[in-house]
């Protein structure tokens, strides 16, 4: 598992992971209250990446990756 520190760099593998194997891909958010924090992880049983958000600017971002992936997901193609 490979935490990413860089957003944008997150938001490119999840997307492209996506991509290439929607079938067997995995999104999962946790918050883990005592530190105050958000953990990302997008993986497709092979590879995974992970994203620790730390900071409320975060929250948007997330919110813009989450409508996408839902988006990929809900579309027919």
């Amino acid at each position: 598992m490979v935490f990413v520190k860089n957003w944008e760099d997150f938001e490119i593998a999840a997307e492209n992971m996506y991509m290439a194997n929607p079938q067997n891909c995995r999104y999962t958010m946790k918050y883990v209250h005592t530190k105050g924090h958000i953990l990302l992880k997008m993986t497709d049983n092979v590879k995974c990446v992970q994203y620790k958000a730390e900071n409320m600017p975060d929250l948007k971002k997330i919110e813009k990756i989450t409508s996408n992936l839902v988006g990929h997901m809900a579309s027919k193609e």
